[in-house]
């Protein structure tokens, strides 16, 4: 009898640990997607929060077409000025509220904050301190939220000095800006990864004595969608092939034809062109396995959202094809192995400078910032 009555004890207790635990997590959630909560950073001393509607940047496309016509353009353009005009303030008005990141800024560290935290691609995400924080603070904090599914997450921080910068050592900031990428090549956010944006970004800020300001989930989801279609139908990679004119080329043989020609071989054995900055104009495939020891058939391939029309990626490309036919007695061919002629390369050519008109015309100018986070 003594040990039944001590079970039933413990069943009791268990049965109320798992009610309370349950309690518990529903306020959480509750907490995290109310919207009733003020705007507590753009409130000024005792005013009241400001009454005027948040917008975020939104494309307006349309779902059967893949990129933006000219007036839908114009709509992006416009999103975005509504979020510049709404959060600019005078960096030496220490009361007015600032909830993003000046896009007009002309210092180097307020352009790499616009950079991390950017309001056309990215949820915002406003943290206000509780007082003025030190970089060695909150970076270690940061950090145990960087990504979200394959989102990032950045942050930016309102210096003493009145610009937003790059939290850094050594840094003090008043207040805090956080940015997930709304989509990326492969998928837009979605509502699971926002919710678990949510549940992590409270939590951290709990540990940095800061309170977020949580976006409304329907408006975010449809704002990463859009902007994810966008991405699809500009997400444009061109190809230039070269097929022999005799027997298959021994890969050995092409090494030295190809580093003679300016590729560099990276270490996950991708040929690339570089750009002299760092980056790569285009890459070029054997079209075989590493095991193989030959090939008939070599492709060069331009990502061509990710290179700035200055550097003319696809003239570079075609140049570099017509140099190679020269070198390994070759033929440009298309991928149904018919050649292509100079006419067709150059209709190929004014394609692509309207695909840049159509990028630039969406404020997402191709091998900008903007542009590679969106396309890596």
């Amino acid at each position: 009898m003594s040990l039944i009555g001590i079970a039933g004890v413990f069943v009791a207790g268990v049965f109320t640990y798992n009610k309370i635990q349950e309690y518990k997590a529903k306020k959480s959630v509750e907490r995290a997607f109310s919207t009733d909560h003020d705007d507590v950073l753009m409130r000024t001393g005792d005013a009241p929060p400001s009454s005027a509607a948040r917008h975020e940047p939104s494309f307006s496309l349309d779902s059967a077409a893949p990129g933006l016509a000219g007036g839908e353009a114009s709509v992006a353009a416009a999103a975005l000025g509504a979020v510049v005009a709404e959060f600019e303030t005078d960096p030496a008005d220490a009361t007015a509220p600032t909830a993003a990141p000046r896009v007009n800024a002309v210092t180097p560290a307020a352009e790499q904050a616009t950079a991390l935290v950017d309001p056309l691609i990215d949820c915002l995400l406003p943290l206000a301190l509780e007082g003025p924080a030190r970089g060695d603070k909150l970076l270690p904090v940061l950090q145990t939220l960087r990504m979200v599914g394959n989102k990032p997450v950045h942050y930016i921080g309102l210096a003493v000095s009145g610009d937003w910068e790059p939290i850094v050592h050594g840094g003090v900031y008043t207040k805090l800006q956080g940015g997930v990428q709304l989509a990326s090549r492969s998928t837009a956010l979605n509502e699971l990864e926002y919710s678990e944006l949510v549940t992590r970004l409270r939590a951290m800020a709990d540990e940095i004595g800061a309170e977020p300001e949580i976006p409304d989930m329907i408006e975010v989801m449809a704002e990463a969608r859009n902007l994810h279609r966008f991405v699809a139908g500009h997400d444009a990679q061109l190809g230039v092939n070269l097929q022999t004119n005799g027997a298959p080329w021994a890969i050995s043989t092409l090494l030295g034809a190809l580093e003679k020609q300016g590729f560099d071989v990276r270490p996950d054995g991708r040929y690339v062109m570089p750009d002299g900055e760092g980056g790569h104009l285009f890459s070029l495939s054997t079209n075989v396995t590493l095991a193989e020891e030959t090939t008939p058939r070599l492709t060069l391939l331009l990502d061509v959202p990710c290179v700035t029309p200055a550097r003319d990626g696809f003239g570079a490309m075609v140049a570099c094809a017509k140099s190679l036919v020269g070198r390994l007695d070759a033929t440009i061919v298309d991928d149904y192995n018919q050649p292509l002629s100079d006419a067709a390369l150059a209709e190929i050519a004014g394609q692509v400078q309207d695909f840049y008109a159509e990028m630039n015309d969406a404020d997402i100018p191709a091998g900008s910032t903007r542009a590679l986070r969106l396309f890596s």
